[in-house]
């Protein structure tokens, strides 16, 4: 069985100093009652895009509204559950802060939080969140070099 789903990280600052640049994580209680950090992400509706998924769960699971700007790559795992065997694939894109409040208000979530970027690393639980962070890094440098110099391409992204 194969399921696919898209999500994001929604980043607050962009284009301003990089010391204020933040993103917004959900937590999640596991089994042993341990609060795992992530990035929001969900199921991919009939009729969607991928990039479509991303802001959508990104709304739902945070109360933030956001743009997408890049595809950051996808992770690939599976796992067992009811006795099928499922191979997942999780689309997730860098999006920019548009509006809105965090709020825990999704039913799936326990925390939601504005994590400064430069502690997202030590924040997300699993590996592959993390080098998804390290694209984003990645990006955001190059966005905002091209912003602050003009020399086309992703500064129009950050708008």
């Amino acid at each position: 069985m194969r399921e696919t789903s898209a999500g994001g990280l929604v980043v607050d600052g962009l284009g301003g100093p990089p010391e204020q640049l933040c993103a917004a994580l959900i937590g999640r209680t596991d089994r042993r009652g341990r609060l795992l950090w992530s990035l929001p992400k969900g199921h991919i509706e009939k009729g969607e895009t991928a990039e479509e998924t991303a802001m959508r769960e990104v709304h739902e699971e945070t109360g933030i509204r956001g743009k997408v700007l890049a595809e950051l790559g996808s992770i690939d795992y599976w796992f067992v559950t009811e006795g099928r065997r499922v191979h997942k694939t999780v689309h997730h894109y860098l999006l920019r802060y548009l509006g809105g409040e965090l709020s825990d208000a999704d039913i799936e979530v326990t925390e939601v939080a504005w994590v400064p970027l430069t502690e997202l690393r030590s924040r997300l639980a699993y590996a592959d969140e993390r080098k998804l962070a390290d694209v984003a890094d990645q990006l955001i440098a190059e966005m905002t070099s091209a912003w602050r110099f003009g020399t086309g391409g992703p500064e129009a992204r950050l708008g």
